[in-house]
């Protein structure tokens, strides 16, 4: 499948594609680690502030991650595999951190700019990883897949076979020439 095919697929299919696949897997381990990285972020502004930051990024984030999840599974069939990720780290942050910025700039987190770049970071980073590991049948939802702790079985050797993706592209690169 080409990635304008996934993507229409999305458009065509929005049911099926988003709200059937809610990727449940991906909502609940964005949701949590983002509210520790944004009650880490906001304490120095106070246990009341932090914690503040920590519950919106929870609620904004169990609610919409789920979303982001089933488009990333959507996009893992996608090739070429590079297209795909291209697409994930840049336009699903671009969505995701526009509505996050909205949602803490009207609760007032107080460090909302090392919140955000660190939530960004985070987001390019975790996309990257979800496309792997979904890629290679782990951390999706649907019929036929994997539970969540199967899936967690498999993060320690996922991560690593992710960490030496770039690496490894690298050497293939300079060996071809």
């Amino acid at each position: 499948m080409t990635l304008g095919q996934a993507v229409s697929e999305l458009f065509t299919d929005p049911r099926t594609t988003l709200i059937e696949r809610w990727n449940w897997k991906a909502a609940v381990f964005s949701s949590t680690l983002r509210a520790m990285l944004f009650l880490c972020a906001n304490l120095t502004a106070g246990w009341r502030a932090a914690t503040g930051a920590m519950l919106a990024e929870f609620a904004f984030r169990a609610c919409t991650s789920g979303f982001y999840g089933a488009i990333t599974q959507a996009l893992s069939k996608a090739e070429p595999a590079w297209a795909a990720a291209a697409a994930s780290a840049i336009l699903l942050p671009a969505v995701s951190h526009s509505l996050e910025l909205t949602v803490h700039l009207l609760r007032g987190t107080p460090n909302i700019r090392t919140s955000i770049v660190a939530s960004v970071v985070f987001t390019a980073l975790s996309t990257l990883f979800n496309l792997y590991a979904m890629r290679r049948g782990a951390l999706l939802v649907g019929a036929g897949c994997a539970s969540v702790a199967s899936d967690l079985r498999r993060v320690p050797r996922l991560l690593g076979g992710f960490l030496a993706a770039g690496p490894l592209a690298l050497y293939r690169f300079v060996r071809a020439e």
